[in-house]
């Protein structure tokens, strides 16, 4: 997705001469023979726009100005639960924030806890649309991780639950925002387990909380965006094969979103793919 704003429309407004560069790209892998991951780039408006994802069934509509929804989502579950999970969340939560953005954008003033409020209503629904669908379908166990960020520039809200990731890179520093919701990162924040340990323990791979599952604890972020930070949101097909130095390393170099998802796939596949793989980057605030 390459997007420009026309100042005199845009609702919140990158700076001129500055727009949004994202692209995102979904992999089976090179072990699994299906692929439960799903991503989604969306621009919001008073319609929207579809610019990127691996999604069935989301019609491209004429854009308006306005903001953006990234979204990565990891199903898991026995046969297609998996995928069902991932997708119905996606779907069902695009659908609901492109029906809020109507009434965010009519605001004069926007309110960081209306916003909030109503992206963790979504997720709330969207758990247990995917709960009554895997009922209905007969397949129990499924759910799914779900990680987003809606932009309003340059406001970045962060929801977040599971243990896909969402970092960002300012600075020349990359931090991750969020924060896994597994057994092991429970026991690394109780005390029990180094980090180092945790990120070599099986339990690193026992969701606490999942869209779907028993328990769906989302966590919310509110961050000001700044020009020239560069956001990566992933599946753990990622991070299991690319540590965070690498990430950070690459991420550095600065190339346009396109060659940098690729670059990053690839890598991942030529060590194993050994799960789907799924990586979406965000560059706010490329110059023309």
């Amino acid at each position: 997705m390459d997007v420009t704003q026309p100042p005199d429309q845009a609702a919140e407004r990158l700076p001129q001469g500055m727009r949004v560069d994202a692209f995102g790209l979904t992999h089976t892998g090179k072990v699994r023979t299906t692929n439960a991951d799903s991503f989604l780039i969306m621009r919001l408006s008073r319609t929207m726009q579809v610019e990127g994802t691996n999604l069935p069934g989301i019609e491209k509509v004429q854009p308006g100005p306005g903001g953006y929804l990234f979204l990565v989502a990891d199903g898991v579950g026995t046969g297609r639960g998996g995928e069902m999970a991932s997708e119905k969340a996606a779907h069902s939560l695009a659908d609901y924030v492109s029906r809020c953005a109507n009434v965010y954008f009519a605001q004069q003033d926007h309110d960081d806890a209306k916003c909030v409020s109503d992206l963790l209503q979504g997720v709330r629904e969207v758990h247990d649309e995917v709960r009554t669908e895997a009922e209905r379908e007969g397949r129990p166990g499924a759910a799914t991780t779900l990680t987003l960020v809606v932009l309003f520039w340059p406001k970045a809200y962060l929801v977040h639950v599971g243990d896909s990731r969402a970092y960002r890179l300012r600075d020349h520093q990359l931090q991750l925002l969020s924060h896994d919701q597994t057994v092991a990162q429970a026991l690394v924040d109780a005390g029990a387990l180094t980090a180092s340990k945790g990120e070599i323990s099986p339990l690193k791979h026992i969701l606490t909380s999942a869209i779907g599952a028993d328990e769906a604890t989302p966590e919310v972020q509110i961050d000001t965006a700044r020009v020239d930070d560069i956001l990566l949101l992933c599946t753990d097909g990622l991070t299991k094969h690319v540590t965070e130095a690498e990430l950070e390393t690459i991420l550095r170099e600065r190339q346009a979103a396109e060659p940098t998802v690729r670059r990053l796939v690839d890598l991942a596949l030529e060590r194993g793919g050994s799960d789907n793989v799924t990586v979406v980057i965000v560059k706010a605030g490329q110059r023309e």
